[in-house]
């Protein structure tokens, strides 16, 4: 019995630990950005490999996914005759909750793994102690620059997907669901509010913020060898997906609990 309470609160303690760590990182990541020096051209080149190429694996899972809501909000609301709420059902979903999440979750695989990769990459080669040397601070070399991106990459990124994902709808309601085209871009239109998609954006800024600080932290925390850094690309992928579904949750609850 007191072996097993004993390995519960070993538990514990690192799982706290590890949330302190986070937080400090954060907390240090935050006031980096708001004081020189600053490097643009580490930051450009973040934008361009968060955002631009993050374009095609956003843009495809939101077509599927608003095509396969279409599908399913169909099929539930000819239950109750109620087939005619498809195209604002299908709008406010994508807007609201899964375009964030699913391009969060999307560029949590791609990008947090590559930061991860790439930074515990660098700590195996003995490059961050380089920075030292040559009186670089990573943090803000490395970890600034990539934050400050995906947190501005990601809502354009979630408003790109949310526009596909409807269009997704859109062709799957005129094309298998016999829709008439004006009318299902009518009660899209009619129906979607504008802090239906302003809520959806900001959601979209705080899973950037995520993604990156998770690739970051587990990438400069890295494990030497290969298998260290392999590690840590798992971790930055996991828990950067774990938090992405609890900020999502606080922030639903945040936004539209009545």
């Amino acid at each position: 019995m007191m072996a097993a309470l004993a390995s519960v609160g070993r538990s514990s303690l690192h799982l706290l630990a590890s949330v302190g760590q986070v937080a400090i990182y954060a907390g240090l990541t935050v006031t980096h950005m708001v004081r020189p020096p600053f490097y643009g051209r580490e930051f450009l080149n973040a934008l361009l490999t968060i955002g631009y190429f993050s374009l095609p694996v956003v843009g495809l899972t939101a077509l599927f996914t608003g095509g396969a809501l279409a599908l399913q909000i169909y099929a539930g609301g000819a239950r109750f005759s109620a087939e005619a709420v498809v195209p604002s059902i299908v709008a406010i979903g994508m807007v609201r909750e899964l375009g964030p999440v699913l391009g969060g979750l999307m560029v949590a695989g791609r990008v947090a793994a590559s930061i991860a990769a790439e930074i515990g990459t660098m700590k195996v080669t003995e490059q961050i102690d380089a920075l030292v040397t040559l009186s670089t601070d990573p943090m803000k070399y490395l970890t600034v620059p990539r934050v400050l991106a995906a947190t501005l990459a990601l809502p354009v990124l979630v408003g790109v997907g949310d526009a596909i994902g409807i269009l997704g709808g859109y062709l799957v309601g005129i094309t298998t669901l016999d829709f008439n085209a004006a009318a299902y871009l009518k009660n899209t239109v009619d129906f979607l509010e504008t802090w239906d998609v302003v809520s959806g954006l900001i959601k979209g800024a705080a899973f950037g913020f995520i993604v990156a600080l998770m690739g970051c932290f587990h990438g400069m925390r890295s494990g030497r060898g290969a298998r260290g850094v392999g590690r840590a690309t798992i971790d930055a992928v996991v828990s950067a997906s774990i938090l992405i579904l609890a900020a999502n949750f606080l922030l639903t609850n945040l936004f539209f609990a009545a």
